[in-house]
């Protein structure tokens, strides 16, 4: 098992979110492409294409979005 130091945990999260992401919004998007034979070329070179263009806007984003979710959450008293 590959063995990242946590320290690099934000950016293990933004490749792994960002390819989870675009894969399903490749698919989406490839879906005319189901009664022909080309659906995996065409979900695949899209799904390349999104994950180049999302990973470093999710690195970018995940900061501020974080931030942003607490301080509109108030912590739940015990």
């Amino acid at each position: 098992m590959l063995r990242i130091p946590r320290r690099h945990a934000h950016f293990v999260f933004a490749v792994i979110q960002s390819g989870m992401t675009s894969a399903i919004a490749a698919a989406i998007a490839s879906t005319p492409f189901l009664d022909d034979a080309t659906f995996m070329v065409h979900w695949l070179a899209s799904w390349l294409i999104a994950w180049a263009a999302m990973a470093p806007i999710v690195l970018l984003a995940a900061p501020f979005i974080r931030r942003l979710v607490l301080a509109l959450t108030i912590a739940s008293e015990p």
